[in-house]
């Protein structure tokens, strides 16, 4: 065995890297729609940039600028070739470079997600092991309605219900989410609570329906009824011997759902006017931004790829067994 290759030694290792191959070649297929798509918008973007009072001879210059009387193909190969060097080209909006504007609203994003991240996962394992325990009682039903429920009502419907309620109503937060310059820790977290409480309803019916059913499911295993049988009590059945079983498909919704926070934070961001990437992208549609659009894009592709990647390894390492189908 010692002289086994490293290849057969760490299976795991060779999963990452056929992972991380699949990933590098997904992304780079929807790199290449991105530009297509929006290469085939309707309309002039020179003309739309510089509006309808430009002279024919200005569009044709600016459009020279911008590499618009390229072939479509030399374009596309000129703007991933920047990417690829850290190089998302100049907002046509404003002229900074698009990788600024990036930097400075990927943190509020991030900041939002992991907000919501720290109070939807924690919230999500435990009312999963609760209905786990209590399963077919009142409050294995009641949290099986509501969830339902919130699964069921989109994101903006939601955020505007929060709003009507908490903001409007009550007065107890900001309906406008927008930080400010350099806010403190606690205003920071108050001004982005609406927001962050909007995703932790969305999110959380999908981790928690998912521990439950994985919990229930590791519960008829012969080794937590022998477990019943020397009586230790249902609690410490369910958090001792199921959870520790049943990690792998839970860590693969939660990791999952945390990518669709940074990922699918758009239309809650546009809700409550939230500076970060979603609220960029969607300006920048707007304004006919095209370098910005697809850096938005791209960076929405990658991170929601990469986290999957994650999601894979680490229920692979809490499941070992998967590295070995039948």
């Amino acid at each position: 065995m010692s002289g086994a290759p490293a290849g057969q030694r760490h299976p795991l290792l060779r999963m990452i890297a056929a992972r991380l191959g699949i990933g590098v070649f997904t992304l780079f297929v929807i790199s290449t729609l991105i530009f297509l798509a929006i290469s085939l918008l309707p309309g002039d973007i020179a003309q739309q940039v510089l509006g309808q009072s430009a002279t024919p001879e200005t569009v044709a210059a600016f459009r020279r600028e911008l590499g618009l009387d390229q072939p479509l193909f030399w374009r596309y190969l000129d703007w991933i070739g920047g990417v690829l060097h850290g190089d998302f080209g100049q907002s046509l909006a404003n002229g900074r470079p698009v990788a600024a504007l990036l930097a400075a609203r990927l943190g509020n994003t991030m900041f939002l997600a992991a907000y919501a991240a720290l109070i939807a996962v924690p919230l999500a394992v435990t009312l999963g092991l609760l209905s786990a325990l209590w399963r077919g009682r009142m409050f294995d039903r009641i949290t099986n309605v509501l969830t339902l429920s919130a699964i069921s009502l989109p994101e903006f419907l939601i955020a505007y219900i929060l709003m009507f309620l908490l903001a409007v109503r009550m007065g107890w937060f900001p309906s406008i989410a927008d930080p400010g310059a350099s806010p403190g820790f606690g205003e920071m977290l108050n001004r982005t609570f609406l927001p962050a409480i909007t995703l932790v309803l969305v999110v959380t019916a999908h981790m928690m329906r998912m521990t439950r059913a994985a919990v229930v499911n590791v519960m008829g295993n012969p080794y937590v009824t022998m477990a019943r049988l020397k009586g230790a009590s249902r609690w410490r059945v369910v958090t001792r011997h199921a959870l520790p079983n049943a990690l792998a498909p839970i860590v693969n919704v939660v990791a999952l759902n945390i990518a669709w926070l940074i990922t699918g934070v758009v239309i809650v961001e546009v809700v409550f006017v939230y500076p970060g990437l979603g609220q960029l992208m969607v300006d920048s549609v707007t304004n006919r931004d095209i370098p910005v659009v697809q850096a938005c894009a791209l960076i929405f592709a990658a991170v929601y790829i990469l986290l999957n990647l994650l999601a894979d390894v680490v229920a692979i390492a809490a499941n070992p067994r998967l590295l070995h189908p039948r």
